[in-house]
């Protein structure tokens, strides 16, 4: 007996220890860099520092509230998932929206101008490359809410990545054409979301059909909008908004996301 419990003990000290290595092995920087035009951006860029050699990319863009910890937390996972992460900056000086208005104000001409959101998106492809750890031949990009819709233009624009993500994010962006998107895509849609209309799901479904662009597209029972974010449901209650966090839609979304980079990468 008190062999199997020394044993046991051993494990579970050598396990708690690989956990702590990998949490202190984890780099996150604060980062400075410049748009096309001129804008000055504040991201933030997270990798493993004990693993050597170079490895996938991945961009990944904030909701509408800007470049905040919960971004900055993703990129922290996705280091340890092996990956080196820019969570991007879209306003500039790594500035926050406090409320839906500021954050609407601030998105919408994002939404307007596709192609300055392609800046921006470009701007923190072209900062993560200075990293030696950076694959650039091995790029995606992952947004959530306002950050998936971005994603999603990014490879309807054209832009060189293996593959996006939106996670609870707007259908209604640029459309794809033929033989300009080479980004696979995957959706992770919430069944639930009143941000985004069935026809808007219709319609945003029959244009990649139309144009053959693989994509997968899976929706989330009972997952409203923003249902990955832990603090949606105090932000909904706070600005009466219709949004929660759904524990089994953020982890089952994220799960899929990492079988969706195995296939890609």
């Amino acid at each position: 007996m008190k062999k199997i419990l020394l044993f046991t003990a051993i494990i579970f000290t050598a396990t708690a220890f690989m956990h702590a290595q990998t949490k202190t092995s984890i780099k996150g920087e604060e980062v400075s860099y410049t748009s096309a035009d001129g804008t000055n951006l504040k991201g933030y860029v997270a990798y493993n520092a004990k693993i050597k050699g170079k490895r996938p990319v991945i961009v990944v863009i904030p909701e509408w509230w800007g470049c905040n910890e919960y971004v900055r937390k993703r990129a922290d996972m996705l280091a340890k998932l092996g990956y080196i992460a820019i969570a991007a900056d879209f306003y500039g000086e790594g500035k926050l929206a406090n409320d839906p208005q500021e954050a609407g104000a601030l998105a919408g001409p994002f939404y307007g101008n596709p192609q300055l959101a392609k800046q921006r998106i470009e701007a923190a492809v072209n900062k993560v490359k200075e990293f030696p750890q950076a694959d650039a031949a091995k790029m995606a990009c992952i947004g959530y809410c306002f950050g998936g819709s971005m994603s999603l233009n990014a490879a309807k624009l054209g832009m060189d990545f293996k593959g996006v993500v939106s996670f609870h994010g707007g259908l209604a962006g640029v459309p794809a054409t033929t033989g300009t998107t080479k980004a696979k895509i995957l959706v992770c849609h919430g069944a639930a979301d009143k941000f985004v209309s069935d026809e808007e799901v219709k319609n945003f479904r029959h244009n990649l059909d139309s144009v053959k662009v693989p994509y997968t597209f899976i929706a989330y029972p009972n997952a409203t909008h923003a249902f990955s974010n832990p603090e949606a449901t105090a932000v909904g209650k706070k600005f009466s908004m219709p949004i929660e966090y759904n524990e089994a839609a953020d982890k089952k979304s994220w799960a899929d996301m990492k079988t969706f980079f195995k296939t890609i990468f």
